[in-house]
């Protein structure tokens, strides 16, 4: 993780690449011709994602799984890091890695719940470029859904206007599968979406590639579906539903109105008559990864955490 100091500069720098002409990377110019609509970043946003420390949200979870609501936790970790586009990997020396670099949001959703005897274990990670002008597309996704049955990863990772999908499995029913899908915007990437984006979605009929909890827990192949998103707003927060056009799912975001646009809570309905539920329990900054220790374990009350 990188202090204020050496992160504004390598904003500054990345900023100044992307201004430059020529240049080529994996992410094809017409990829990069479908932005619209850039995002102008200000010290405002600057001081609070560059400040080299993570934002940490606990949520308390009721998931909805085999026809019963379970009680669950769900932790989401935002922070900055500087990305490679070609090896779609952390970069452990940005300053050498040229033009190759990004600087991304990454978001690693970690969802903890128990089915009966037996525990789930699921954490997707996102990387999402900051400039959304060059980059409109999340670069990379990985998921992993641990159980005592057996468990499952999925990664997508962007090439030219496609990703790159591969899933591995114990269960014979999914197996290993790879494929190309069209590349548009990820499901699991609208939270980091609407980070950088000042709290807001694209409004009206959009392309959109479903979670892979979504796929997986109901045994649907991963592939571009349409969904429309539509946005009321209150006096705090902003609502969105994303409701898909051709599969039976509902998705609604509330968000905070105002800086930092937090992830206040959020609904998955199915069409099963259960929904599954997310509210915010508590929020810090902290640069966790430095936070090892057995005494650093106090720092878990304060984000109200119950499952270990």
């Amino acid at each position: 993780m990188m202090n204020t100091r050496s992160a504004l500069f390598y904003l500054v720098l990345f900023s100044f690449i992307g201004c430059q002409s020529g240049q080529t990377n994996k992410t094809s110019q017409a990829t990069i011709k479908k932005e619209t609509n850039p995002i102008s970043k200000n010290n405002q946003f600057n001081k609070y994602w560059y400040s080299g420390k993570a934002e940490l949200n606990s949520y308390t979870l009721k998931q909805a799984r085999y026809g019963e609501i379970r009680e669950g936790e769900v932790v989401l970790v935002f922070v900055t890091e500087p990305f490679s586009v070609s090896k779609q990997v952390k970069l452990d020396n940005p300053q050498k890695a040229g033009t190759d670099a990004v600087s991304v949001m990454k978001l690693n959703h970690v969802r903890k719940f128990n089915t009966g005897i037996y525990d789930y274990a699921i954490i997707t990670s996102t990387f999402t470029p900051i400039n959304t002008k060059k980059y409109p597309f999340t670069l990379k996704s990985s998921t992993s859904i641990q159980e005592w049955c057996g468990h499952t990863f999925t990664q997508l990772n962007l090439a030219d206007d496609t990703y790159n999908f591969k899933q591995f499995s114990y269960f014979e029913a999914d197996g290993d599968e790879e494929k190309t899908i069209n590349a548009t915007y990820l499901e699991e990437a609208l939270f980091t979406k609407i980070r950088i984006a000042k709290g807001q979605l694209p409004e009206g009929e959009i392309n959109l590639i479903p979670s892979t909890i979504y796929s997986r827990f109901n045994y649907k192949k991963m592939d571009v579906e349409k969904a429309k998103i539509s946005k009321t707003t209150s006096e705090k927060t902003l609502n969105y539903k994303i409701k898909y056009l051709s599969i039976n799912r509902t998705l609604t975001i509330g968000v905070e109105k105002n800086f930092p646009y937090k992830i206040l809570n959020w609904t998955e309905d199915n069409g099963t008559g259960l929904l599954t539920t997310a509210k915010l329990k508590a929020s810090s900054t902290e640069p966790y990864w430095k936070q090892k220790k057995v005494s650093d374990q106090d720092k878990r009350k304060a984000l109200k955490l119950k499952y270990e």
